[in-house]
């Protein structure tokens, strides 16, 4: 019992190493940001009228007459765009397992995915969300969509590579001893594109917020992305660079948040890391 009481102690210890390195790392990132976003508005001489500086920024949400009623509308718009960034992120990221585990399996799907694949990825989504937004109208699923089209490729391309990455010898060991396709898959093939699958998540999840973003800017009218469009046309730029800097804030926390769960499973299944 002293033993298993130990274990346990150790790992929730590292658990909370991890969690505290992953802060550490959100702070340092999050203050290299605001130095450079205090360093540029001064070598360029911006005008103080459009480009704020984190002072009015903290003025409006924290210090200012106003500050209550512009951190609820921003909580409330963020809220939002989470909820369409997370559908987006979980529909594309499962649609792109599905995919990925077919292209590998059979060829002829590769051949005829791939292709529609690639040409779908060239077309911009500046070009694409208002013939979304005409199809599945003003809601939720064009949000989705948009969001879960840019998981997909980086997720589907990854997940492919991650499958395909097992050694020869791997394969001839579980043919030797009679292992059926989808025991290969199961035992051998996706365990070893895990750390693709984390690789995948960290590029995807900040890109289905931004496609959430996008989205919302272009067709729903709700969430960050509207907040942005109705700052910039009523001249409201510190809400502007609120925004923008709120979206800075929760990309940098989604990205390390997803490399910390990344080496928490490396670590408890003894796999390597992808690079």
């Amino acid at each position: 019992m002293a033993a298993t009481s130990s274990i346990a102690t150790r790992g929730h210890g590292e658990i909370a190493r991890r969690i505290g390195h992953s802060v550490l790392l959100t702070l340092i990132s999050l203050g290299v940001a605001l130095g450079l976003w205090t360093v540029v508005l001064k070598l360029l001489n911006l005008n103080p009228y459009f480009a704020k500086g984190p002072a009015q920024v903290y003025s409006l949400l924290f210090s200012g007459p106003t500050a209550a009623a512009s951190r609820s509308i921003l909580f409330s718009a963020l809220l939002t765009t989470l909820r369409d960034a997370a559908l987006g992120f979980g529909c594309g990221s499962a649609a792109a397992i599905l995919v990925g585990v077919g292209v590998v399996l059979r060829r002829s799907v590769a051949q005829t995915v791939m292709p529609v694949a690639i040409a779908l990825r060239s077309v911009p989504l500046v070009a694409m969300t208002p013939l979304l937004t005409l199809i599945f109208g003003q809601g939720l699923l064009t949000v989705g969509l948009i969001a879960g089209i840019v998981t997909f490729f980086p997720s589907l391309v990854n997940i492919v590579q991650g499958l395909r990455s097992v050694t020869p010898q791997s394969f001839d060991l579980f043919r030797a001893y009679g292992a059926k396709e989808l025991t290969v898959l199961r035992r051998l093939q996706i365990p070893y594109a895990v750390p693709s699958l984390f690789t995948a998540a960290r590029i995807a999840a900040p890109g289905a917020l931004l496609g959430a973003i996008l989205a919302e800017w272009l067709a729903t009218g709700q969430g960050l992305g509207y907040i942005m469009v109705t700052s910039s046309s009523e001249s409201q730029y510190a809400m502007l660079w609120a925004t923008i800097a709120t979206i800075t804030v929760v990309s940098v926390v989604i990205y390390n948040t997803v490399s910390t769960a990344e080496r928490t499973v490396a670590e408890r299944f003894g796999i390597g890391l992808a690079r």
